[in-house]
């Protein structure tokens, strides 16, 4: 063989070698596939446990980096004490939680699985963090992949901090407008785009080392009380649970969903007890998920100290149920150390079969092994900042963004004014200029902008009017600037009725940035001669907007949710 066979050999060798390694990387077992093997570390860990020990593993503790040093003090404390198995991280700064982390990493004997509610990334809970968009823009996406790449960006932001499993993604079917809790966390009213949307974002996150946590089970979506503050009654059929509200966590759990989140809600017809929360149900934890469902993965109660579930079981009456119900983790518990001391009671008296206790801590354990913490390294908190604002990931949240614009009604003639005539550019909901009307000016030179907020008095609405009727063309943009976007504006009805004004009038183009379901608040807009919704109200759409409206894109959204007999779900214009 000559020098040149056997160098190009070799070259080939070590691409063949690289491309495998790529691959063994990129195909890491799921997580409850390495539930099937015996784990030499988990096993030397449970060993060297008391019985309260492996109780305190199933328990998590609220944390934060805003409440100042008394308060993580006292985290640490409870650590310490108690040997708990986890920490959910709330509001603060990722550079404090980074450090905050290293430090609780340092006080617990065994490794803390670290987590957090991330539906639409760090942004949910921290600040300096960018955020993707929310589930429901996000079901308007028609590239799947799109959603995928966001998940494994948001498992990179987390790992960067400490953290190893994230609470998301929100698998509730939204069939109910009027949801308090649910609505624009969920990534529609469609069973079967709910489901792919899911899996497409928890596979991003699994495949980037993430644990994620499909939730409410069995659907938190069709209820009118929030969970928080009071017990939600689910009074559906088993005929209709099982083909509606159960649909995303069957094809979750096919897919290799690592956990499952369990809801606070009383259901009829799976369990007849009166007042019982499901998470505190045996029938519908482990003989419908776990039996029935093959469910093998975390199964992870909703905050144990929500209204929903202590209402009717205080005391720590709650825990006990939880973890007899089939609970592996319990988090947020009212009274961790009262919690421990009541299981352990339980276990004493033999309530619970001693091969599924061991099986829930070995779980929690073999979690923290998949996470990677049989090997913890602290967090190096610098330059954290910079990685979770990377300019990729800016760049995904602008193309999920143009994604997701969905035009409601339109064409091209109806949607390109010409960019010559007298054009208003009216933005309404808001008391500053916005990125819609700086973009959109750019490309109406004759333009002239008009701001509107929630409750601009009715004398000035009037003269506005007058104003606007000696344009040739109006633009405009509807924002809904709460931090959560509900399903009805917090508009005045003066303003609401400016709106309907507006759109009747010839040459009128509405964008709405708001929740979709506030259009059916708003009668007459349907009028308009074209219509975007951009379901939230984030620059990136606004951007994307613009785009539509100028022709540097086509609009490819369709919109998740069925808003009025105007706008089905489905409905999305393509130009």
């Amino acid at each position: 063989m000559t020098g040149y066979k056997r160098r190009l050999l070799y070259i080939i060798s070590i691409i063949l070698f690289n491309t495998l390694a790529i691959n063994a990387f990129a195909q890491k077992e799921e997580f409850v596939q390495s539930l099937d093997r015996q784990n030499h570390w988990v096993d030397s860990v449970y060993n060297g446990m008391t019985k309260a020990e492996r109780i305190a593993q199933l328990f998590f503790i609220r944390a934060h980096t805003n409440k100042g040093r008394a308060y993580e003090d006292s985290v640490e404390m409870v650590i310490r004490e108690q040997h708990v198995g986890g920490l959910v991280f709330f509001q603060g700064g990722p550079v404090r939680q980074a450090n905050l982390t290293n430090r609780y990493q340092k006080a617990s004997e065994v490794p803390l699985l670290v987590s957090m509610d991330g539906e639409w990334g760090l942004g949910m809970r921290l600040d300096s963090a960018i955020s993707y968009p929310y589930q429901m823009t996000l079901g308007a996406i028609q590239d799947n992949t799109l959603i995928y790449k966001m998940g494994q960006m948001i498992a990179a932001d987390f790992k960067r901090i400490g953290l190893q499993m994230n609470f998301a993604p929100v698998m509730d079917i939204n069939n109910n407008p009027n949801n308090p809790v649910i609505n624009y966390r969920s990534f529609g009213d469609n069973r079967f785009n709910v489901a792919k949307k899911g899996i497409a974002y928890f596979k991003g996150m699994q495949d980037g080392g993430l644990l994620t946590t499909a939730k409410h089970f069995p659907g938190h979506g069709d209820t009118n009380v929030d969970s928080h503050f009071d017990l939600p009654l689910l009074p559906f059929t088993r005929q209709r649970l099982d083909s509606l509200e159960e649909y995303p966590f069957r094809e979750a759990i096919k897919a290799g969903i690592s956990g499952i989140m369990i809801a606070h809600m009383n259901i009829p017809a799976l369990d007849t007890a009166k007042n019982r929360p499901s998470t505190l149900s045996r029938p519908i934890i482990t003989g419908l998920l776990k039996d029935s469902l093959k469910f093998e993965g975390l199964v992870v109660s909703d905050a144990m100290e929500m209204k929903g579930v202590v209402k009717y079981f205080p005391n720590g009456e709650a825990d006990v149920q939880a973890f007899l119900a089939g609970n592996d983790i319990l988090e947020l518990s009212v009274n961790s150390e009262r919690a421990i001391k009541l299981i352990s009671k339980v276990c004493r008296k033999k309530k619970i079969n001693a091969r599924e206790f061991e099986a829930k801590v070995k779980k929690v354990l073999t979690a923290k092994y998949w996470a990677g913490l049989n090997d913890y390294k602290p967090v190096n908190p610098a330059g954290i900042i910079a990685s979770i604002n990377r300019p990729e990931a800016k760049q995904l949240i602008q193309q999920l963004s143009d994604a997701a614009i969905t035009l409601l009604k339109g064409n091209t003639p109806a949607l390109r004014l010409d960019p010559m005539r007298k054009t208003a550019i009216v933005s309404i909901g808001i008391d500053k200029p916005t990125i819609f009307q700086m973009e959109l000016s750019k490309w109406y030179p004759n333009s002239m902008l008009f701001l509107v907020n929630k409750s601009t008095p009715l004398s000035q609405l009037n003269n506005m009017l007058i104003s606007l009727k000696t344009f040739d063309q109006v633009y405009i943009s509807i924002h809904d600037t709460r931090l959560r976007p509900q399903s009805k504006l917090d508009y005045s009805s003066d303003v609401r009725f400016l709106i309907a004004q507006l759109a009747a009038q010839k040459n009128t183009v509405t964008s709405v940035f708001a929740n979709a379901y506030s259009i059916a608040g708003l009668p007459g807009i349907e009028k308009s001669g074209s219509l975007l919704v951009g379901y939230q109200n984030s620059e990136e759409l606004q951007r994307a907007a613009v785009k539509v409206i100028t022709g540097q894109m086509k609009p490819t959204g369709k919109l998740p949710v069925s808003v009025n007999t105007f706008f089905p779900n489905g409905t999305g214009v393509t130009l």
